[in-house]
């Protein structure tokens, strides 16, 4: 295992101060959360429908709501989206949940996803099937996580369901964790 990250990852530790991650943890959490899978989750700009792993153009929920539709913009001004984000989903991760291997849907977004974490940090694990290799980076409160190029499309991702994560030989405790995921839906265009 090499220590370094995946060709074509990107971590900023603190994009976000911890008063605008708490902004946007009390915005999620005066909406209402989807609980039917596993984990809950919001959808905004575009519904994602998890058992067609698609997204349609009858699932536009309308445009972001301000509050995101702030990031999205701050996304583009510092070059991690070319032109706004129009969709993007929540999910919450309470300590013994998290989120199987997966390569985001490549004919739904485009070549860029960028995550925000929220809350509580947790580990997130990438790994590369042809090769085997593994990279493991630790998500802080206020980080932000872009994936494009390999990262993107040779490497999956994954936040093994755990209730506590061991870093630099010391077991951390998880707590509630938030990530927002921002992308643009391609809707059948060419996904780069």
């Amino acid at each position: 295992m090499d220590a370094g990250f995946p060709e074509g990852l990107t971590y900023v530790p603190e994009f976000l101060s911890e008063a605008a991650s708490k902004a946007l943890a009390d915005a999620l959490d005066a909406d209402e959360w989807d609980q039917t899978l596993k984990r809950r989750v919001q959808h905004f700009g575009y519904r994602y429908d998890y058992r067609a792993r698609s997204v349609e153009t009858d699932a536009y929920l309308g445009p972001l709501p301000d509050w995101l539709a702030t990031v999205a913009q701050r996304l583009v001004c510092e070059g991690h989206f070319h032109h706004a984000p129009d969709q993007v989903i929540a999910n919450e991760y309470w300590p013994g949940q998290g989120i199987s291997a997966h390569v985001d849907c490549v004919p739904c977004f485009g070549g860029s996803i960028v995550s925000l974490s929220l809350l509580s940090p947790c580990e997130m694990i990438f790994r590369n099937p042809e090769t085997g290799d593994r990279r493991f980076v630790m998500l802080q409160p206020g980080a932000l996580l872009k994936m494009e190029g390999p990262a993107r499309y040779q490497w999956t991702h994954e936040i093994p369901a755990r209730l506590a994560d061991t870093v630099h030989g010391e077991r951390r405790l998880r707590g509630r964790r938030l990530s927002l995921t921002f992308r643009n839906v391609t809707l059948g265009e060419n996904p780069t």
